[in-house]
């Protein structure tokens, strides 16, 4: 039996783990029954190519999922995945025509639409989920409690970073200088934390529920509870979007399965994409107990909620966001979010 020892090396070992499944990843799908499974029935015509970045994130379940279950086949696509370490190179191998599409948060999309990239927004994915955790016997109850305290979280810029400042601080009456702000890989946010390093902990999935099954911690905050907002997105090229439309809407519909899948049966969908977030079998808590890997793969599932759907509401709050990247510095102007969006497909689902 494989474990991962949770101990002060843990996330170390994370980090090992998700490079190995990178390595394991590299663009070809697992054979295995499932996958031919969904894979009968499929048309015998030659399948349409696509090209789709991916991150090993909770985010992109949907994609990893649609791979794994064979949906992407089925719906008639030869898809090739790739595996990027940041959602910033990803969105530039889109720009730069190395890819076709990808889930990414919908920042990424207005900030490159700012500098003139032929992008669209084609549907929806995930509504943000981001968990404040703070150690158990903390004291530490609440987020204003945070004022003066020390927190880790990921890279200035980011989505994370920009609901942290526009949303989550102002919620709790604190200015981002009265937090000292630690910024680091979700891994590391949560070793940080770990080691007494950071007070808290601003991280997303699967690395909360990794740390909250393993770990003596406690979330004090959730910002997909509080100010649900349509955090990732479906993201494609221009090219793709005016030239081969039916592999665009080929790809949602697939990944339309993927996100049924995961909302209405989280245990079945964390068979499949077990092995692209941790490779052992078991995590060993402090006390020597284990807890088996898919059990958190579908806690991390159920915690957040998946949708294909940009509903008008979700809109809205994208627009607000983009007031937050205009005050944050990140946008030289506020856009109007409308003109990043093509939603034929999801109007197609509606009529």
């Amino acid at each position: 039996m494989r474990n991962i020892r949770w101990r002060k090396p843990l996330f170390a070992s994370i980090v090992l783990v998700l490079a190995l499944t990178t390595a394991a990843c590299g663009g070809q799908p697992q054979g295995n029954g499932a996958e031919q499974g969904a894979s009968e029935g499929a048309q015998e015509t030659q399948k349409q190519k696509l090209r789709l970045g991916y991150l090993n994130v909770m985010d992109d379940a949907q994609t990893i999922l649609a791979h794994r279950a064979g949906f992407y086949e089925k719906h008639g696509l030869d898809v090739e995945m790739q595996l990027f370490s940041s959602g910033t190179d990803l969105i530039k191998a889109i720009v730069g025509g190395q890819l076709d599409a990808g889930v990414l948060g919908f920042s990424n999309a207005l900030s490159w639409l700012d500098k003139g990239a032929d992008l669209k927004i084609v549907g929806g994915a995930q509504m943000g989920y981001h968990s404040m955790l703070v150690e158990q016997d903390s004291g530490i109850t609440s987020v204003e409690q945070l004022k003066g305290k020390s927190v880790a979280s990921q890279s200035q810029g980011s989505t994370a970073d920009i609901v942290l400042n526009g949303v989550v601080w102002k919620q709790a009456g604190l200015a981002r200088e009265e937090v000292t702000m630690q910024y680091v890989s979700p891994a590391v946010a949560i070793q940080s934390l770990a080691s007494k390093k950071v007070d808290g902990a601003f991280v997303f999935e699967p690395y909360a529920s990794i740390a909250k099954m393993t770990y003596p911690v406690k979330e004090i905050y959730e910002i997909g509870q509080q100010w649900p907002f349509p955090c990732m997105v479906v993201i494609a090229s221009g090219d793709i979007v005016k030239n081969n439309q039916t592999a665009v809407y080929d790809m949602l519909d697939a990944q339309k399965e993927a996100i049924d899948m995961l909302e209405s049966d989280p245990e079945a969908a964390a068979k499949f994409i077990t092995d692209d977030f941790i490779t052992e079998d078991t995590l060993t808590k402090l006390d020597g107990s284990t807890v088996p890997a898919e059990a958190v793969i579908q806690a991390s599932i159920e915690s957040q909620q998946f949708n294909w759907e940009i509903t008008e509401q979700d809109i809205a709050r994208m627009d607000e966001v983009a007031s937050f990247m205009v005050e944050q510095g990140i946008l030289t102007a506020k856009p109007d979010v409308t003109t990043a969006l093509d939603l034929s497909w999801q109007e197609q689902q509606q009529e």
